[in-house]
């Protein structure tokens, strides 16, 4: 049941800020439970949106509907025992000692930016889902997943402990860049560097009151869902972040349409050749693993991403995929982007077709009418094929066998004067009359 509220008279002074938050936050709460309410009136499906998670939910099913990459993701919380002492300095020291420098693999990508990343030890990852990849798109990426990263410096505060990773996100002496020292026009700056930007990314790792005691095994574990501090090779470190049957895949040295370029890269390594062309509009750009008579395979990639798969194979026909098989698995909930039940494959018949006319209807014959269309001259009961009467073919005429309308149809100067003698059944011959205006003989 939805209620209409009549417009409220506004105050003719200011609400505090924390009232006026307050009421702000109500309205919207109130707005939202309207658009519930509409939507519960008219049969729609109820949707819930976490903004911290960025998950979209079904509220009817109950399942989740999944718009968000799994690599930007809420992670799934450790279970790492924590003491409840304070750390104190000889352990803080230790601890520096033991992560300055350290190498590990990215599970996740790393935004840059000053903010960085922030994980709650034993629980959630703040941001995920939309504004994880907000963060990601506006600031840029420091490190995808699977690349190496370094562990820079470690820094210690109250109740959290930030990780600068590959340099970090701030420049070093940025308030001393501008600053310059000299004399007259001859001045020099303090910081002597190329300028160039940090590319580096931040992690910071919260505990509830203060950090407690810890060691460097603890640490690694609170971090692992973000960074691996195991010895890996590069595949085995990318591949790991990947869902299973992509994995499986790569590791089989297998190409699949909707891969990305390094997938196709750590699965096949580096083509034999390349080439770049047209697809009408389209420019997209042709890899060619193997060589006759081993199995060619040709990768087309357009943008960064594999759109055709043809595999040729001696005396065979080549094989060609298309379909999006990965675009599916990297979403959050790691269905398929179509079901199995659906069948993308028609069988054309080639030459003439013949249908069973005991079994199909005879296909409807081309006319220029609109669908639905009528002419005046048509009635409105079902029109029924009448049986077709075909035209009776004459005898043909006999030479004498009507003389009458042989002679009525013939004119006279038609006729052909008479050759030979006359036969005995016509009987006599007529004299002929002389033509007009002859003179006649003595």
């Amino acid at each position: 049941m939805i209620r209409a509220f009549p417009p409220q008279e506004p105050r003719p002074h200011p609400l505090p800020a924390a009232n006026a938050s307050r009421k702000s936050g109500l309205r919207r709460a109130a707005g939202l439970c309207a658009v519930t309410a509409l939507l519960v009136g008219t049969g729609a499906a109820q949707i819930t949106v976490n903004t911290k998670t960025g998950e979209v939910t079904n509220n009817s099913t109950g399942t989740s509907i999944s718009t968000i990459d799994r690599r930007y993701q809420q992670i799934t919380p450790t279970h790492v025992p924590l003491a409840k002492s304070e750390l104190d300095a000889k352990t803080r020291q230790e601890l520096i000692r033991l992560m300055q420098a350290e190498q590990g693999f990215a599970m996740r990508p790393f935004p840059r930016g000053h903010k960085g990343l922030t994980l709650v030890a034993n629980g959630n990852l703040e941001p995920a889902g939309e504004r994880y990849l907000e963060m990601v798109t506006s600031e840029g990426m420091s490190a995808k997943p699977g690349d190496r990263v370094v562990v820079t410096d470690v820094k210690f505060e109250r109740s959290r402990v930030v990780f600068e990773l590959n340099g970090g996100p701030d420049a070093k002496h940025r308030f001393l860049r501008h600053v310059q020292i000299g004399a007259g026009p001859d001045l020099n700056p303090v910081v002597q560097d190329k300028g160039q930007e940090p590319v580096g990314a931040r992690l910071t790792l919260t505990f509830q009151d203060h950090v407690p005691e810890l060691t460097g095994k603890d640490v690694k574990a609170l971090l692992a869902p973000l960074i691996s501090f195991d010895f890996k090779t590069p595949i085995q470190a990318y591949t790991d972040t990947l869902p299973a049957k992509l994995k499986e895949a790569i590791l089989d040295h297998r190409v699949m349409v909707g891969m990305n370029t390094d997938m196709v890269l750590f699965a096949k390594g580096q083509p034999e050749s390349k080439t770049r062309e047209m697809d009408g509009q389209m420019p997209f750009e042709e890899w060619i693993y193997g060589r006759p008579p081993q199995d060619v395979e040709f990768v087309r990639i357009n943008g960064n991403h594999v759109i055709r798969l043809e595999v040729a194979r001696m005396g065979q026909t080549p094989v060609i995929f298309t379909r999006d098989e990965v675009a599916g698995l990297m979403r959050t909930d790691g269905t398929p982007l179509d079901s199995p039940s659906q069948s993308h494959t028609r069988t054309v018949a080639e030459g003439d077709a013949r249908p069973d006319l005991d079994k199909q209807a005879p296909a409807a014959a081309p006319s220029l009418r609109n669908p639905g269309e009528k002419l005046p001259n048509d009635d409105d009961r079902t029109q029924v094929m009448k049986p077709v009467h075909f035209p009776k073919q004459k005898p043909e005429p006999q030479p004498g066998a009507n003389p009458d309308e042989e002679q009525s149809s013939a004119s006279p100067s038609a006729q052909p004067p008479p050759s030979g003698p006359p036969s005995a059944s016509a009987g006599p011959a007529k004299p002929q009359s002389p033509p007009a205006g002859a003179s006649q003989p003595n």
